[in-house]
């Protein structure tokens, strides 16, 4: 089946914000090609991951070193054809109003963008070609077309390729993954704010939660969640649900988790402590260097302060817990 690739130049700092715009209206994969991340592997193999690496762009990103990086960045959805010519109209709609809501605060780039026809099978079988497992501390996503043997102290996350969303490759999921892992017991109840993949909740129930509430506004999100829930045999301690945000009081997490934007992470600010326990931990990710003092003030209006602040790239995850007073 033939697809539509659309592809939008922007930066570093928007590529996120761009590609959430494209699953809005993609369900068939978004991708983002940014040299500063292979040229960051490249400088930094010691500490540096990767899922996936084309020998070629290896080679430039070797050859180009931190001097040669540029700020064109390109992100990429696949549209079906006969929708595709309304869906880029209202992708570009949305990432301009985007680009006016964020004013000097966040460069978008040029926004140029291009369309070519593309055989999905052809796209597919490249993009799962060069794709491996992802360590994450003791966890380890992996592909569920791959047969990976785990060491005596990892936990697998096996994600469906064909399903949409975060597969833990950028630095706002792994932020919220390897965190997570310093505060979960076996006691623990998580609930993980904007789902996606299901990777987080997932994740949590494999480093031994016993329970992990899910919540997603996309129901694409929903159904992935719930398919990955089951590739992982954890639908048992798992509850999906199509929400912004759990809407019963009664509950309550020790461990809320929430990777999404600035802008969101500040509109949810009311609704989260709710459902976190008194001594619960709460964990942000998704935060770009502009946005992080409107998140922090946002959550210190409801009585939650910054334990713990880590950087990755140009993002920035934020732990919290209720304040004492």
């Amino acid at each position: 089946m033939n697809y539509i690739e659309l592809t939008v130049h922007t930066t570093t700092e928007a590529s996120e914000i761009v590609a959430d715009i494209m699953w809005n209206y993609s369900d068939f994969g978004v991708t983002i090609c940014d040299i500063n991340d292979v040229i960051a592997l490249q400088t930094d193999k010691a500490t540096a991951y990767w899922d996936y690496m084309d020998d070629d762009l290896a080679e430039k990103a070797a050859l180009a070193g931190v001097d040669g990086a540029r700020g064109d960045v390109l992100v990429k959805c696949y549209l079906e054809k006969d929708e595709a010519d309304h869906a880029a109209r209202s992708i570009m709609s949305d990432i301009f109003t985007a680009r006016e809501n964020a004013g000097e605060a966040l460069a978008f780039g040029t926004l140029e963008d291009t369309k070519r026809e593309v055989n999905g099978d052809d796209w597919i079988d490249v993009w799962k070609k060069h794709f491996r497992p992802i360590h994450l501390g003791k966890i380890v996503v992996v592909p569920e077309w791959i047969e990976y043997e785990a060491a005596e102290d990892e936990r697998v996350v096996l994600l469906d390729s064909n399903m949409a969303f975060g597969t833990g490759e950028h630095e706002t999921t792994s932020m919220c993954v390897e965190l997570m892992q310093e505060y979960i017991t076996p006691e623990s109840v998580c609930i993980d704010v904007g789902c996606g993949s299901g990777i987080l909740g997932i994740s949590a129930i494999k480093l031994g939660a016993e329970k992990a509430y899910l919540t997603d506004i996309d129901p694409v999100a929903v159904s992935s969640a719930t398919h990955n829930a089951a590739l992982n045999g954890v639908s048992e301690k798992t509850v999906v649900a199509h929400s912004n945000l759990l809407d019963d009081t009664a509950i309550v997490g020790d461990i809320m988790m929430a990777n999404i934007t600035g802008e969101i992470l500040k509109m949810l600010a009311p609704s989260i402590p709710k459902n976190l326990k008194k001594e619960g931990v709460l964990i942000l990710s998704g935060i770009i260097e502009s946005r992080l003092e409107m998140v922090v003030a946002a959550y210190a209006e409801v009585g939650m302060k910054v334990i713990r602040e880590v950087r990755k790239g140009e993002w920035f995850a934020l732990v919290l817990k209720h304040s004492e007073e």
